[in-house]
């Protein structure tokens, strides 16, 4: 009866700490991010825009996974629409190369459509450097999701859209995307009224 308690308790144990959490807060000297293990994603990420005219290159860097926290890995990825589409934008990071190696970690890697990611979404992204040229440029992105997300066949959720808020002096520019190809080449046609203050 001892022997089979103590299995029990075991077992118990071994399955409260394998269950993923819903909302993991995750700090780099770069960027904030609020990710879920259950989701795969993130769910929020703040940074300010730390090199408009970098240079270091990204040549040989991957993303990778973190000790302590369930992320999507790279079976998520193949086969299919989907980016790894960083939420803190490498091309923000790259003073040097420890700098933007922190942007390819899973933590900040969204399921991203291949047309959202490579087209208008980096279209805001150069804004953000453009107006980091001559601005304190703060971003806020939050990765939504609907109540039951769809999913790849490996188990990462498939975000429903992003809203990003660009914010420098007193002024904000609010967009809104949803994760598909895109109708439009034009950041006007994203705007959106900015929201309050929220994680």
């Amino acid at each position: 009866m001892k022997k089979c308690l103590t299995l029990l308790l075991a077992f118990l144990s071994a399955t409260l700490s394998a269950q993923v959490r819903d909302s993991v807060e995750w700090n780099t000297p770069y960027f904030r991010i609020w990710y879920s293990e259950s989701l795969e994603n993130p769910l929020s990420v703040r940074y300010g825009v730390a090199c408009p005219d970098g240079t270091a290159s990204r040549a040989g860097m991957d993303f990778y996974t973190e000790k302590g926290i369930h992320t999507s890995d790279n079976d998520d990825y193949v086969g299919n629409e989907w980016d790894k589409g960083h939420m803190a934008p490498a091309a923000d990071f790259n003073c040097n190369t420890d700098m933007l190696h922190e942007t390819f970690t899973y933590v900040n890697s969204s399921l991203q459509h291949q047309s959202l990611n490579r087209g208008i979404w980096k279209k805001l992204e150069t804004r953000e450097r453009f107006l980091a040229g001559f601005n304190n440029v703060q971003v806020f992105i939050r990765v939504e999701f609907d109540k039951v997300p769809s999913r790849v066949p490996t188990n990462a959720a498939i975000p429903k859209g992003y809203y990003k808020e660009l914010k420098y002096g007193t002024t904000r520019e609010c967009y809104y995307f949803l994760n598909r190809a895109p109708i439009s080449k034009e950041l006007n046609d994203y705007k959106c009224p900015c929201r309050n203050a929220i994680r």
